[in-house]
Order: C-alpha cells, then sequence, then structure tokens
C-alpha cells in the first residue's frame, strides 16, 4: 500500500476544508440568511398589526361601554316581547291585547284569525290577521293604540274596503299584526 505524502496530505486537507465550507455554507448559512429575509419582509405587516392590537386595547373602555349599551337595550327590548310560554299562550294574548285596542278605538272585530308563526333569526314572529269594521278615524286610532302598545307589535299588511259604495264612511279593514317571543328550547327527543 502507498503512503500518502506530506504534500497529499495537505491537498486532502484542504480540499475536506472546502468541502466542509461548502456544506457549511448551503446547509446552515444559507437558510439561515432566507430565514432573515423572510422575517424581515413580515415586520412592516407585524408592526401594522401590533398597532391595531394597541389601538383595540385603547379602545377597550369605550368597547366595555357599548357591550353594557347593547345589553342593557336588548334587556329592555325583552320586556316588550309576548308572553314566551310558547307560540298559542303568545297568539291569544296578541288576540286580546288587538281586540282591546280594537273595542278602545270603537271598531267591531268582524273576525280574527291566527297565522303561521314566523322565525326571525332568534326571534319567533306570532302573525294575526283581523277584520274590523268602522270609520276612518277609529282606525286610526286603532293604529295608533298598536304602535303605542307596551308590547312590541308590528303591522305587516293593511287592506282597506268600503263596506257600502252608497255611504263609503263605513270601512272593512284586514289587519296583519305581529308579536314576538324567544322561543325556548327545543324539546328533547324520545327514543
Amino acid at each position: 500500500m502507498a503512503t500518502i505524502t506530506v504534500r497529499e496530505r495537505v491537498l486532502i486537507g484542504i480540499a475536506g476544508g472546502a468541502v466542509l465550507l461548502t456544506v457549511g455554507w448551503v446547509l446552515v448559512v444559507e437558510p439561515l440568511r432566507a430565514r432573515n429575509r423572510e422575517l424581515a419582509d413580515l415586520v412592516p405587516s407585524r408592526v401594522l398589526v401590533l398597532a391595531k392590537r394597541r389601538e383595540l386595547i385603547a379602545r377597550a373602555p369605550e368597547v366595555r361601554r357599548d357591550l353594557d349599551e347593547t345589553a342593557r337595550r336588548v334587556a329592555e327590548l325583552k320586556t316588550r316581547l309576548l308572553t314566551a310560554a310558547a307560540p298559542p299562550v303568545a297568539a291569544s294574548e296578541l288576540v286580546k291585547i288587538v281586540k282591546d285596542a280594537a273595542g278602545q278605538a270603537g271598531l267591531e272585530v268582524r273576525s280574527e284569525r291566527i297565522l303561521t308563526p314566523t322565525a326571525r333569526g332568534e326571534l319567533l314572529e306570532i302573525p294575526l290577521e283581523i277584520t274590523v269594521s268602522g270609520g276612518i278615524r277609529e282606525l286610526v286610532t286603532l293604529l295608533y293604540q298598536l304602535e303605542e302598545a307596551r308590547q312590541l307589535l308590528t303591522l305587516q299588511d293593511v287592506k282597506i274596503r268600503v263596506l257600502n259604495v252608497s255611504q263609503p264612511k263605513e270601512l272593512l279593514t284586514t289587519l296583519t299584526v305581529s308579536g314576538f317571543i324567544l322561543p325556548g328550547p327545543p324539546p328533547p327527543k324520545r327514543s
């Protein structure tokens, strides 16, 4: 076996060092430089995110006040809903409110019909179609009383017809009035 001379050992050492430097550069230094470039590109966007978060933190008392005010208003509006025991109970309460208002206004109730409840977001709308007869002043009084009712009522539809063409003062009016309830949780399914 041939022995390696000192000169060959030096050349092999220099070549090995060059290989180690190249491998170290490619596997260690270049990934670190690429990562630093990526992080440098992210700095402006992170500064913006930080500024927005600081602004949000600075607005925290204002946001809390708005949240408290909204919660107070929601609680206040919940008191204006119909009795939420069940849709039939709420419907009978709505019939009573509208009939009482029609009686106070001097209108004669000709018919009433409870329509199918409809989901409106978190609320359940209970519509009532009622037909009354009377004069225009009495009808305006009824509409005013419905608007000023303690409960939250909406007028969905109004149809006005003349009872007798020879006496146009008597009107037959069909109103669709809706009240709202918060539906309870659905009953558990029995298996």
